[in-house]
């Protein structure tokens, strides 16, 4: 399958769509995911347009890890889950429904089910305060 450039992340990336962002940098944008599995279900994704993780150029392939691990420390220290979990899917067999790259970082909390999708959209607002929580833990450290 070819690059769409019209996905839902170009969109977000290019401005022309809303998202709760957390991280706007030049290789990387990171923001709340709209069907979150646990609060603080954070996206990670590069600018550059690549399907998969086999499309990534290898000097954006280092950004992005690099930024997810920042994202996911900001993650930990904003919401104090029990644990965290990291998710890139590759593929509608794998479960990718937005052919963008990018990594889930996915706060998991004690009687919480493993899932790779949620399935209700979150609120915006709470969105908005859950990205205002990270951005001020990627400031302070």
């Amino acid at each position: 399958m070819a690059y769409d450039p019209d996905n839902i992340f170009a969109k977000i990336l290019r401005g022309e769509a809303d998202a709760a962002i957390v991280l706007d940098e030049k290789h990387c944008v990171a923001f709340m995911d709209v069907m979150p599995q646990s609060p603080g279900h954070t996206l990670v994704v590069p600018r550059q347009p690549a399907e998969n993780l086999f499309d990534l150029d290898a000097d954006a392939w280092t950004e992005l890890m690099a930024t997810t691990r920042r994202v996911a420390h900001a993650v930990q220290a904003a919401f104090e889950p029990a644990g965290m979990m990291l998710m890139q899917l590759n593929g509608p067999d794998a479960g990718q429904t937005v052919f963008h790259l990018h990594f889930h970082v996915v706060p998991r909390y004690p009687g919480e089910g493993l899932a790779f999708h949620a399935r209700s959209m979150a609120d915006p607002a709470e969105l908005q305060e859950h990205a205002a929580r990270i951005r001020a833990e990627l400031t302070s450290g």
